[in-house]
């Protein structure tokens, strides 16, 4: 089997396949195929005019990714099959499924009517960028609950865990677990985030499983803190992201980025992003009735405390990225801030959550939908606290992303509780 790209421009490519599309072939046909769709081609037209062999192999991988690339608002169509091809699609009756018309031909309005609504673009610091823009009513609202110098030593006792009520519109990260009350949160406690309704966090309780939860209108009860931070509002901007030169995106030059595109000195931000690999770490016990002078931190308890990435994780997964970033005096937050990269500014404060890979769709989408899209759809591998290894002389720098989409927003005033029993 040959694949021949005869004419590739932005999500567009048309390829010709010739030779035999047998079980063998089929599974690099799929790979192949696979290669375009990550790289944001959407809308594909394979012309099959120099196949003389097809099998229900090769039929299925044409089923499969139509399917994916119309949920991604794009299209896969057949040109001129050959007779082979005819009959065997003739023969499952998928021949007004998959053929169609060749992209010069006048008639065809499809991808049009379905096409994604468009951002403006923009190329900066060898990335290219599209940008949206909405109306907002304002910067988000930011709160900071419990005490994180209590970590240092595992000090948090009940009084010091608040319940906090989360919603649709609501984005948090600290230590936290989802549980009925108190008693059944204490042994879990681990990284948290929360974005577009949904929570999810790492317990600690040693399974080491991931598990979230799919908010409803009363949350109080089910999520409960050891520290953290939300904000809550509407976000004013969607940056869509991509690299086409081969050198990944670090997250402070993304944070730098967005802050510029908002305007702001502080904001609040979404990120969903192909991982080219991701730099931090993760809690391996709960900080509650655990109360020792070495913990968390001291040498040699913090191999019992704390997972450090010893090299690049979660290499080809999509992650999900929730946090705040600030450039200067950051207020309230300032005990929650580290450096994101190597020099001062800008701090930051970000959580990821792991899965499998999972192609965007191109233009504007919806933040609500997408996440869901991750929990329902993919596998949910892991939580991270993100943090850069600049450590001299062998540190390993920080998480870097080839494509994505971030949402963000400027961040208001900062209100502080402390505890709420």
């Amino acid at each position: 089997m040959e694949i021949i790209t005869q004419r590739q421009a932005g999500e567009t490519a048309e390829l010709k396949i010739r030779g035999r599309l047998d079980g063998y072939w089929s599974d690099h046909l799929a790979t192949e195929l696979g290669k375009f769709v990550r790289e944001g081609t959407h809308r594909l037209w394979l012309d099959l005019s120099g196949v003389n062999y097809i099998s229900s192999l090769a039929v299925g991988v044409f089923v499969r990714y139509q399917k994916q690339l119309k949920s991604l608002g794009g299209s896969l169509k057949i040109v001129s099959p050959s007779e082979p091809v005819k009959e065997v699609l003739e023969t499952v009756r998928l021949i007004e499924v998959l053929v169609g018309e060749p992209p010069g031909f006048q008639g065809n309005v499809t991808w049009a009517l379905r096409a994604p609504r468009r951002g403006t673009f923009r190329e900066q610091d060898g990335i290219e960028l599209e940008t949206f823009q909405y109306p907002s009513p304002g910067p988000l609202q930011g709160r900071v609950f419990g005490d994180p110098s209590l970590l240092r030593g595992c000090r948090f006792a009940e009084a010091d865990c608040p319940a906090v009520p989360l919603g649709a519109d609501s984005i948090a990260v600290g230590i936290g677990a989802l549980g009925r009350d108190f008693d059944d949160c204490q042994d879990r406690f681990g990284e948290f985030l929360s974005a577009a309704g949904v929570a999810a966090y790492l317990p600690t309780d040693g399974s080491n499983v991931p598990d979230y939860l799919f908010l409803g209108e009363a949350t109080g009860a089910n999520v409960r803190f050891c520290y953290g931070f939300s904000c809550t509002g509407q976000f004013a901007h969607l940056m869509r992201f991509e690299t086409r030169k081969g050198s990944p995106v670090p997250l402070t030059q993304l944070v730098t980025t967005t802050l510029d595109l908002v305007g702001a000195e502080a904001i609040g931000v979404v990120l969903i992003a192909e991982s080219s690999g991701l730099m931090g770490a993760t809690l391996l016990r709960s900080p509650v009735g655990n109360a020792t002078a070495e913990a968390p931190f001291a040498y040699p308890a913090i191999r019992e405390w704390l997972s450090f990435t010893a090299e690049r994780a979660y290499r080809n997964t999509t992650a999900l990225v929730v946090g705040v970033a600030a450039r200067g005096e950051a207020g309230a937050l300032t005990p929650l801030l580290r450096p994101l990269g190597r020099g001062t500014q800008p701090v930051g404060h970000f959580h990821a959550a792991v899965f499998s890979h999972r192609t965007l769709s191109i233009g504007e989408i919806d933040l609500k939908g997408t996440v869901a899209a991750l929990f329902e759809a993919q596998h949910f591998q892991g939580v991270l606290h993100l943090l850069g290894d600049y450590r001299e002389p062998a540190g390993l720098g920080e998480s870097e992303f080839v494509r994505g989409a971030c949402w963000a927003a400027p961040l208001g005033p900062v209100e502080v509780e402390r505890t709420s029993a």
